[in-house]
């Protein structure tokens, strides 16, 4: 993948899963389904959640890669795995480079609107939110249908009063538009959340430098 694909992705789990402040659904563990548009093209993912750990899940081309974050926002590991090409890599952020990727990301306010509709059966309304640092405007439709854990929040969605079904992800300069399919409560796969022990650990500028980009 490219740098500007790993961006988007980057940014994608650390905006995975949200919690919103009431609810009717409480989800401790299960599964989130979205799609988001990735190099001109529609991309299935899932984020898998419990209320340690996240992991986001998504194929593209030949690779499977799964991004691992933990509930304190400290940790976080790129997993790439590309069997036609032997590929298993396992890239480690360091506490340095995690705090970079948050501090990086938009500073906002939000302004709820009385505009309502349905999304994925959810019922959402829409909050404008305003950029501090570039004055930029994005919808962004919420829902106070479901809770889930704080795993993987992103810090810029945190006060928004509501789970986003339908919103903006950014990273590094990158964004990308997501839609939260459904949200079906069961246990992840073993192994979710690990490394497997025959991944290669690698720094993210090893991955970065394999994805085409410093």
């Amino acid at each position: 993948m490219n740098i500007k694909f790993f961006n988007v992705a980057l940014g994608l789990a650390l905006t995975a899963t949200a919690m919103s402040a009431s609810a009717q659904k409480k989800y401790t563990e299960g599964t989130i389904n979205l799609t988001t548009n990735m190099r001109g093209q529609e991309v299935n993912a899932k984020g898998y959640f419990r209320a340690d750990s996240n992991a986001f899940a998504f194929t593209a081309g030949p690779a499977t890669i799964k991004i691992l974050t933990d509930a304190s926002g400290k940790s976080m590991a790129i997993l790439v795995d590309v069997p036609v090409a032997s590929i298993k890599k396992a890239a480690i952020a360091t506490p340095d480079e995690v705090d970079q990727a948050q501090a990086d990301m938009p500073t906002f306010t939000f302004a709820p609107s009385t505009e309502t509709k349905q999304i994925s059966g959810f019922n959402c309304k829409k909050v404008v939110a305003t950029d501090a640092k570039t004055k930029k405007t994005y919808d962004i439709w919420v829902t106070n249908d479901v809770v889930v854990p704080i795993t993987g929040i992103a810090k810029y969605y945190r006060e928004i009063g509501g789970f986003p079904v339908q919103y903006t992800s950014f990273s590094q300069g990158q964004s990308t538009d997501v839609t939260v399919k459904s949200i079906v409560e069961e246990k992840a796969p073993a192994g979710t959340f690990g490394i497997p022990a025959d991944f290669e650990k690698i720094s993210l500028d090893d991955l970065k430098a394999m994805s085409g980009g410093r």
